[in-house]
């Protein structure tokens, strides 16, 4: 099967990057296919962090993608669509997850009618920082598709409020596997400068004000020195907000914070450190941080939001929304009477069901699906 997907790939950073260079990997197995990602993603004044692109030795994948387009100059959208028709796809995915993007894609998906089943790959549909436009953006790409992949139940209705007679198949995110082997939480620690007989509590990813880390940190300043929290990612608000928390000193020994870009081949070493992962997120529909959390064999606690609740099962714990009361009894909880022990056996017998041998599988079957009842 001929296939193009239109995506971020290398050089830009992110999570969507790492998503679709794991999907690509798979599908390369079985068909042929054609990479496609931007000149730029946001206008240098749009975006909040020091830079959209990775140093190529921190890179686990170069790849091979066509940098045909920019979502903000609307003359390069010609140029993507004769790049993708010259491809001759007869399955086209689009990667969806901001709203600014939609006419760049919808663009795309129009010029493609006819030429390929067109699918739409949809990571979030309700923004979590909302703009006044994206009821009417979202209206415009969904309608100039044939199918729709979502990764949660959540981002599947949301589909349907827009475009009641969409054609929706939910394939759960899968677990990220392009990090380096994990290594004992003793050196881990060592290279991270924590006390290894500690208990390590991780936030990972971008810092921003939806992902709820004043929750976290009221709760872990109720929590005794045993306790140690490292936040790694690159913080796209105010760190001033957080002085409070940063600057007492009843703290300051047991918060560790890394406030960067983390490359590939450290990603590692905070994970194989924690003991658990925290994700107070205020709003969400899936997490490739959990999913890169369950990868290491490390259990989660998450806020019960959008589809996030939806993957942790035995996995980890689910609290209620912007509650530190009740995250700080979870997490002194999880410690108590081998429950930590139980959350990890759990991810060990989950692992095989979530491969990226899966979900390209379903994802292919789900195209080839809609192309047969499209020949009728």
């Amino acid at each position: 099967m001929k296939i193009s997907i239109l995506s971020a790939f290398y050089p830009f950073r992110g999570g969507i990057a790492h998503f679709n260079e794991s999907l690509v990997r798979e599908l390369d197995k079985d068909h042929q296919v054609q990479v496609n990602t931007f000149r730029t993603q946001y206008p240098r004044f749009l975006f909040p962090g020091k830079s959209q692109f990775v140093e190529k030795k921190n890179y686990a994948w170069e790849g091979r993608a066509h940098r045909i387009a920019s979502p903000f100059n609307v003359f390069s959208f010609f140029n993507a669509s004769r790049t993708i028709k010259g491809q001759e796809p007869e399955i086209f995915v689009a990667n969806y997850w901001v709203t600014a993007f939609a006419p760049l894609i919808s663009f795309l998906g129009w010029r493609l009618r006819k030429r390929a089943t067109r699918i739409l790959l949809v990571h979030n549909l309700v923004p979590h920082e909302k703009r006044f436009f994206d009821t009417w953006m979202n209206r415009l790409v969904l309608n100039q598709f044939d199918g729709f992949v979502a990764l949660s139940e959540t981002v599947k209705n949301d589909i349907l409020h827009v475009r009641k007679d969409a054609k929706v198949c939910v394939i759960q995110h899968p677990w990220y596997d392009q990090f380096k082997e994990p290594v004992s939480k003793a050196e881990a620690c060592e290279k991270l400068g924590i006390d290894p007989s500690s208990k390590v509590l991780l936030f990972f990813g971008l810092v921003r004000n939806y992902k709820g880390l004043d929750v976290l940190l009221n709760a872990f300043s109720e929590l005794d020195d045993s306790y140690h929290l490292v936040i790694a990612g690159e913080f796209y608000t105010d760190k001033q907000e957080f002085d409070v928390w940063f600057n007492d000193p009843a703290l300051k020994e047991r918060l560790h914070i890394h406030d960067r870009f983390i490359p590939d081949d450290e990603v590692h070493l905070f994970f194989s450190a924690a003991d658990l992962c925290v994700l107070p997120y205020r709003s969400a529909t899936q997490s490739g941080v959990s999913a890169t959390s369950f990868q290491f064999g490390v259990p989660v606690v998450v806020t019960d939001v959008g589809g996030l609740s939806q993957t942790v099962r035995e996995m980890g714990v689910v609290v209620p929304l912007e509650r530190p009361d009740l995250l700080r009894e979870a997490l002194q909880d999880i410690f108590s009477e081998g429950k930590l022990l139980k959350m990890i056996q759990a991810i060990e017998t989950e692992r095989s069901n979530n491969s990226w041998k899966s979900f390209s599988s379903e994802l292919v079957h789900f195209a080839e699906t809609l192309r047969v009842s499209q020949d009728k």
